[in-house]
Formats: C-alpha cells, sequence, structure tokens
C-alpha cells in the first residue's frame, strides 16, 4: 500500500490511554513469545528504537493536526493524552520559550502495573516523550529527570524553546 492509498489516520478519534492499553495487550505476550527464542534485551532494544522512530513521526504528523508547532500549539495538543482522565496535569509555566508542568496522576502507570507489566510501560508509553517533541519541533528541548511510571511521585516535563546559538536547554 503507497502512502497516497493509505485511509485516513483516525487514531485520535480513539484516546491515547486505549490506544496504548491496545498496544500492550498485544506486544506484551509477543515479547514474551519472542524471548523464548532471542534474547530478551535485543527484542527490548529493537521495540525500543521504533518506537522512537513512531513517535518522531507522530510529532510531525502532530503539527498539521495542530496548525502549528509552537508551545502553545504543543500545549494544546495534550488534550489527546489527557482523554478521559488518563493524565493530571499541573501547569507551572507556559509562554512563547517554556511550558513547565508535572503530571500529578498517571492512569498509563496505572493500566501497565494492572495488566502486570509494569516494566514496559516506560518502553511502551514514556520512551516516546523525547522523539515525540523532536518531531514537533526541533527547536525544543525536553528535560524529564523523572516519572510516575518509574516510582516518582509525580513526572516532571520542561519544554524549552532554543534561540539562537544556544545548543542545550536553559537552567532549571
Amino acid at each position: 500500500m503507497t502512502e497516497q492509498s493509505l485511509p485516513p489516520d483516525r487514531l485520535h478519534e480513539v484516546g491515547v490511554l486505549t490506544r496504548r492499553e491496545i498496544e500492550a495487550r498485544i506486544l506484551a505476550p509477543f515479547i514474551e513469545a519472542l524471548s523464548v527464542e532471542f534474547d530478551r534485551e535485543r527484542i527490548l532494544a529493537i521495540l525500543r528504537k521504533t518506537i522512537i522512530e513512531v513517535a518522531r513521526t507522530q510529532g510531525a504528523q502532530l503539527v498539521t493536526a495542530m496548525g502549528g508547532e509552537s508551545l502553545e500549539h504543543f500545549n494544546q495538543s495534550l488534550e489527546y493524552w489527557k482523554r478521559g482522565g488518563a493524565l493530571e496535569i499541573k501547569t507551572l509555566e507556559q509562554n512563547d520559550e517554556r511550558l513547565s508542568f508535572n503530571v500529578t496522576r498517571c492512569r498509563y502507570a496505572e493500566m501497565y502495573r494492572a495488566l502486570g507489566i509494569p516494566e514496559l510501560g516506560a518502553l511502551l508509553s514514556c520512551n516516546r516523550d523525547f522523539a515525540l517533541i523532536q518531531g514537533f519541533n526541533s527547536e525544543v528541548n525536553l528535560t524529564r529527570t523523572q516519572t510516575i511510571m518509574e516510582g516518582a511521585p509525580f513526572c516532571n516535563f520542561r519544554y524549552t524553546r532554543r534561540t539562537g546559538d544556544e545548543t542545550d536547554p536553559a537552567p532549571e
């Protein structure tokens, strides 16, 4: 099937939390089955790389869906991930150069734990965050030092738009 003949992308009609659950319910037993025959760490490395590539592409597609690549556009896109109470977010700062927030409840982490695969949660969900913003706007850096998925009390997302000759995000 060529790119021109692909059906329209209707994934936005389903909440991201539901999509991640469907993916996890398929991937977890598949990973286990492959692990019987192949090195599990190698399988997870390939999956990690694939998810990163998919997230980068989805970030680029998100620009079109949101009508721009500003941090304001990105902030508006968070509604997809929050749908159905999937995330509870406390915004700390929002302007043209910075978007900072904490995720105080993550039903994604809760879902992976309920499925008995908490170790896959970071790989299948959190792993996407850095690549997604790279695809969305390569001038924006994400700094995140902790996640609920890995046992922290909250996730700290700090997006900073680089200006001029900067190569690193602004200090916290």
